[in-house]
């Protein structure tokens, strides 16, 4: 059972590894495209506020651990996290190489359904609060999309007059800031996630029996994630930075602000939401309300459709390695 245990940690971490690849890239993506702030502060800054976001708020981690099945009445749990661990870390890795921004959050929430419904079968899933999760997964791009639209055509409206080299040197700076809430608050979303599994392995090997989420279990995953941030996510940087719209200071700060807000409300409504969702809905909507023509609605299609694809391919892998540990 120690294993077992060890070994669910160290796949969780390598899974906040891959996250980093992906959903903190996507946190630091529009102020290195618009050169506000270095690749090097950039990640250095996103590290720091990650941690520190991660440590401020539990509420997700608990929804994950215990909203889409009980971990008490789940027989082989270690099992099922640890399929749901494999099956993500496939997807993270498979999607990474293709430089597509595809969601870790979703591929972490499929896994574990799927790894639970190869378990214990459908009647297993929590259907409420699956469905709250879900609900929250689809709808917070739209508010992004919108809300970004908004905030862009607003900030049109305040400085359209301006110079276009004195907006662009006023926001440049200001994005130094936006960058910064960002991380913070992809932290207190986005690392919460990977606790939450690993909570739930923890009660389902008898380890400990609530869903209090153990302070070394923070720690682990922040630091995980912003090591990951450091060594591979410039590809998907690449992507949000620069393929879906060209990215000038403006359009970044309003993409910043955007994701900021909505990643923060739905933490305090203890929801997860996938950063690479919203940031790049924010990206897309700020891009609309400039120039409609400008956004490169063909990659936002790619983007889309690996949306989709996640939860369900996520799903049917980790069901099948359930089957597989369970012969």
């Amino acid at each position: 059972m120690l294993v077992v245990i060890v070994l669910i940690v160290l796949l969780a971490l390598c899974f906040d590894f891959t996250n980093g690849f992906h959903d903190t890239a996507n946190a630091i993506a529009t102020s290195v495209s618009t050169r506000a702030l270095s690749p090097r502060a950039a990640v250095l800054i996103a590290g720091a506020m990650n941690l520190i976001g991660a440590l401020t708020f539990t509420g997700v981690a608990k929804t994950i651990g215990g909203k889409i099945a009980d971990p008490l009445k789940i027989q082989h749990g270690m099992l099922v996290v640890l399929a749901a661990l494999l099956a993500a870390i496939f997807w993270n890795l498979f999607t990474w190489y293709f430089g597509i921004p595809s969601s870790s959050s979703h591929a972490l929430i499929g896994g574990l359904s799927g790894a639970v419904v190869g378990a214990a079968g459908f009647g297993a899933i929590n259907y409420g609060g699956f469905r709250s999760i879900i609900e929250a997964l689809i709808t917070s791009p739209i508010f992004a999309f919108i809300l970004g639209y908004i905030i862009m055509w607003i900030l049109r409206l305040l400085f359209g007059g301006m110079s276009p080299h004195r907006v662009n040197r006023g926001f440049r700076f200001l994005q130094c800031f936006s960058a910064a809430a960002q991380a913070f608050m992809h932290g207190t979303n986005d690392s919460q996630k990977t606790m939450g599994v690993i909570t739930f392995a923890l009660i389902a090997g008898g380890y400990q029996h609530s869903m209090h989420i153990p302070f070394w279990v923070k720690i682990l995953c922040a630091v995980a994630m912003g090591v990951g941030t450091a060594t591979g996510g410039w590809r998907i940087i690449k992507t949000v930075g620069s393929k879906i719209i060209k990215i000038e200071p403006i359009n970044g700060f309003a993409s910043d602000l955007t994701s900021s807000a909505i990643i923060f409300g739905f933490t305090l409504l203890k929801l997860p939401v996938s950063s690479t969702h919203v940031i790049s809905s924010a990206i897309m909507g700020s891009g609309a309300a400039k120039r409609p023509k400008g956004v490169h609605w063909g990659m936002a299609g790619r983007i889309v459709v690996a949306w989709l694809i996640t939860i369900p391919i996520t799903g049917c892998i980790a069901a099948l390695l359930t089957r597989l540990f369970l012969l």
